[in-house]
């Protein structure tokens, strides 16, 4: 597969982590995707692609993309033959500056691009992306049509503010201290998270947490689990098995059974640090 990335040009840097390009054969039908510390947005310029948000839900068909805010459980995507498109990786506050409505009313609810900008502006953008010389040109169309939807959010500040301390503990904080530390109460923090976010400081800090644990892992060396959970700040080794469980639907030893299969099946692919297939 291709795959291009680039950051952002000011002020869009403050808001999303990397514009990308993806396009060729999927290595799996199916990737599973654990619940991470931020938001993403998919145009879609191939076939339409099937997304499935939690083990027990119907799996519903995309066309045009999706936006999706900060999960919290595992999402599943079915790909087309042959995938082309473009696309966002948001810091966990991004997202919300581009949307007409909070992102805690998307939790756990992927939804169309026709469904976050109407269908005339997806259309549009759609074409463009389409018919354009290359994929730099592709991530410099998103760029300028980010740039102008870009809005002021109340409580952007405070969020984004409290969001790095998270980030620059891996989640190993205490979430009592943050709303002390940001001047403000716990309730009005929690609700400022979920307005902007998505999910309260707490779970956030899990998914932090849990997806700094995860990239840390290297299947293909020997792994003492004991040392790993003590070192992420888990309780004990059933905690974080509990919580391996919760995010990803397996034990942790078979997430590392499946992440050894996929690298000896497909070395050094784009999707083999973070999804996962599920086949």
């Amino acid at each position: 597969m291709e795959y291009v990335s680039r950051v952002p040009r000011p002020p869009l840097d403050e808001l999303i982590d990397d514009l990308y390009y993806l396009e060729g054969a999927p290595p799996y039908a199916r990737l599973r995707l654990p619940p991470s510390p931020a938001a993403f947005l998919v145009v879609n310029l191939s076939d339409p692609f099937r997304i499935r948000s939690g083990s027990g839900a119907e799996a519903e068909e995309y066309s045009d993309g999706c936006v999706v805010t900060t999960p919290t459980r595992a999402i599943e995507f079915g790909y087309p033959v042959s995938t082309r498109s473009v696309g966002v990786h948001f810091k966990p506050w991004g997202a919300t500056s581009f949307l007409p409505m909070p992102a805690g009313e998307l939790c756990d609810r992927p939804v169309t691009i026709e469904q976050a900008w109407g269908r005339s502006a997806s259309d549009e953008l759609r074409d463009r992306l389409a018919t354009a010389a290359g994929p730099a040109e592709m991530l410099a169309l998103l760029e300028d049509e980010l740039m102008g939807r870009m809005r002021a959010t109340t409580g952007l500040g405070l969020v984004r503010h409290t969001s790095r301390v998270i980030a620059s503990t891996r989640g190993v904080v205490v979430v009592g201290d943050l709303s002390v530390a940001a001047g403000v109460s716990s309730t009005h923090l929690a609700q400022r998270f979920k307005e902007i976010i998505g999910v309260t400081p707490k779970r956030l800090a899990r998914s932090y947490r849990f997806a700094a644990t995860l990239l840390s892992l290297d299947p293909a060396e020997r792994i003492d689990w004991a040392d790993l959970a003590a070192g992420a700040g888990f309780f004990d080794q059933a905690h974080f098995g509990h919580e391996f469980r919760e995010f990803t639907g397996l034990t942790p030893t078979e997430d590392v059974g499946v992440r050894q299969r996929f690298l000896r099946e497909h070395p050094g692919h784009v999707l083999d640090s973070w999804s996962l297939p599920n086949d």
